[in-house]
């Protein structure tokens, strides 16, 4: 769906995600007059660049219309008393798009005390560049349109993908939410690497850091598979073989990693209750 066709918009929760989803969808080309933003302290640069573009920002709901679409893009322990108040502007026409972490649909409902449509998505830190992969579920009563409405507004900063069962979430959540963290992780053990093998430790960083920024564009923009990627630059007897075999071996890399995304996914469902 083409984002210039969407009305009635109130984004409640101007921080870090909830200001980068609002510079996406003006960049694509939403009406910047189709869009509330409720946040009684909204973050100043995200409302300075917002606001000229005729953004509307308001402390709370009083006097706002009933909304077309909602995205609750607040912490999630402020989630329950924030659903209690948009009564005034959230009803069973409206859809919810909810970017709180580890809140359920279930929850959503019963907060917002109707049976419409809910949309959960679960973004991850890159949507701040545009660079975003989330993923979205919807209950039962989510139209079609609704649907392309929710995939359009997050396709604003990122790659978008749906899920059919809600139940994968946590499993998502802990490959792509909080993947990125791991990625993190990567670069700086990397770097300690390469201080460990005599480099002075700027030139490690930048080195860790820019191979992981461009190895990701590769993978991004390569039409292989990652491990095709992987075969293609490891040469018999040299030297990205013989580290491989440290990284490949029966207790390296993918067994660690396997065993982190499984504690992020319990950990996932322990949150959700």
């Amino acid at each position: 769906m083409t984002l210039d066709r969407l009305e009635g918009i109130v984004l409640i929760g101007a921080g870090r995600m909830g200001g980068a989803l609002l510079e996406g969808w003006i960049a694509h080309q939403l009406n910047p007059s189709a869009i509330t933003v409720l946040d009684p302290a909204p973050a100043e640069a995200v409302r300075a660049k917002a606001e000229p573009q005729g953004v509307r920002f308001v402390p709370d709901g009083t006097g706002l219309d009933r909304a077309s679409i909602i995205i609750l893009a607040v912490k999630p322990q402020i989630m329950g008393g924030v659903m209690a108040n948009l009564g005034a502007i959230a009803d069973g026409d409206t859809l919810a798009l909810s970017i709180a972490a580890g809140q359920t649909i279930g929850d959503i409902e019963s907060g917002l005390g109707h049976g419409g449509a809910v949309v959960r998505a679960m973004p991850n830190t890159p949507a701040a560049i545009g660079h975003g992969m989330t993923v979205l579920v919807g209950n039962g009563a989510t139209s079609d349109a609704q649907r392309a409405a929710a995939e359009g507004l997050m396709q604003s900063v990122g790659v978008v993908e749906w899920v059919e069962d809600e139940a994968l979430m946590d499993a998502v959540t802990a490959v792509s939410g909080s993947g990125p963290a791991y990625v993190f992780h990567l670069a700086e053990c990397l770097a300690e690497a390469g201080v460990a093998a005599g480099l002075d430790q700027r030139l490690a960083a930048r080195l860790a850091q820019e191979t992981i920024a461009g190895a990701g564009a590769l993978v991004a923009a390569a039409s292989e598979a990652p491990s095709t990627l992987r075969e293609n630059v490891t040469s018999p007897g040299g030297t990205t073989e013989a580290a491989l075999k440290v990284l490949m071996a029966e207790d390296g890399l993918a067994q660690l990693m396997r065993r982190a995304v499984m504690a992020a996914t319990r950990r996932g469902r322990e949150l959700a209750g």
